[in-house]
């Protein structure tokens, strides 16, 4: 079910902006704690993902940094191809390459992400240096709807139905980029569907 919110709401970049979310995020399940998961092997991470041009300014602004922890070369991180999009942050977006059948920054010598661990491991937020939808994820977004992401939708994450629900999972990544008065108002709409048994 699709759910108005009272207004639109804008994250701290300006962009996404969403002013609508389908209530299937707050009743389909996930595995949430990614780093404990012993079974899908970063399988979420095997196409790579899109990332706006103001990250990827941020990325190369630690590039040097970047390439010597991760091993990738600053000329494979991304396809170089842009695409001009108004729902990511400086409106325009492009993707991070795939190599041996992973983003080419999923790590190969442990778990999870390698701008994530970079990023911790310098004592930065990783919310700058990661990408949004990676962040997010398995909720994303389209045309101002905060939503489930495909894999969801179609049941090919492997960590799908076990465990907590999007929501849950994603609460405080979703207050991080777009604040506490979002999170409000979606905690509003989750008491209201339980009432009415979503």
């Amino acid at each position: 079910m699709i759910h108005p919110l009272s207004h639109p709401y804008a994250t701290r970049w300006k962009a996404p902006v969403v002013d609508r979310v389908d209530t299937a995020i707050f009743v389909r399940r996930y595995f949430t704690r990614c780093m404990d998961c012993t079974f899908c092997h970063d399988s979420c991470c095997q196409y790579g993902a899109d990332i706006d041009g103001t990250n990827v300014a941020r990325l190369d602004a630690v590039a040097d940094d970047l390439e010597r922890y991760t091993g990738v070369a600053r000329d494979r991180r991304f396809t170089g191809e842009w695409n001009e999009d108004v729902e990511f942050p400086g409106g325009r977006q492009t993707r991070t390459r795939v190599a041996d059948g992973a983003c080419v920054f999923r790590s190969r010598t442990a778990r999870g992400c390698a701008i994530h661990s970079f990023a911790t491991s310098r004592g930065v937020d990783y919310h700058e240096l990661k990408p949004l939808v990676c962040v997010l994820f398995p909720v994303t977004f389209d045309y101002g709807l905060l939503h489930c992401s495909n894999e969801i939708e179609d049941k090919s994450l492997q960590c799908y139905g076990e465990g907590p629900t999007i929501y849950e999972g994603v609460r405080g990544e979703i207050e991080w980029y777009f604040g506490a008065e979002l999170v409000t108002e979606l905690d509003g709409v989750l008491r209201a569907i339980g009432r009415d048994g979503g």
